[in-house]
């Protein structure tokens, strides 16, 4: 049996046996979360800009909503004019599609965006 061993820059250890490549992947150091967030990143601000905004949009859907059903919105955003919910289960979404109509001009008027049209979405349970 050949042992054949070689690094290449990706810090990847590669071995051979017989045709057989093995990849170990060699452990750095690892780094807190809060210091990668303070890096200064475009696409890091971009995705919190990005969070801040369907964060937003989320807690404006569920205020217009009825506690009961407040409790099932899992997510909520704003694309081109489309207002999409994600809910726990198709009952719950059965119940939200009947506000819809009150629902768009509400949550419409609260954030100062004119929404077309809205879209519910059963969000699968993690």
């Amino acid at each position: 049996m050949q042992k054949n061993s070689t690094q290449n820059k990706d810090f990847r250890t590669l071995w051979s046996y017989n045709c057989v490549t093995v990849f170990r992947v060699a452990m750095q150091k690892s780094k807190p979360l809060s210091e990668l967030m303070a890096i200064p990143s475009r696409a890091l601000k971009d995705l919190s800009a990005r969070l801040a905004a369907r964060s937003q949009v989320l807690d404006a859907v569920r205020a217009a909503l009825p506690a009961k059903l407040a409790v099932h919105v899992i997510s909520a955003g704003i694309d081109e004019g489309r207002l999409t919910i994600g809910v726990s289960g198709g009952v719950w979404a059965s119940r939200l599609r009947y506000s819809s109509a009150g629902l768009r001009k509400t949550v419409g008027e609260s954030l100062k965006i004119n929404i077309l049209r809205v879209q519910i979405r059963v969000v699968p349970a993690l």
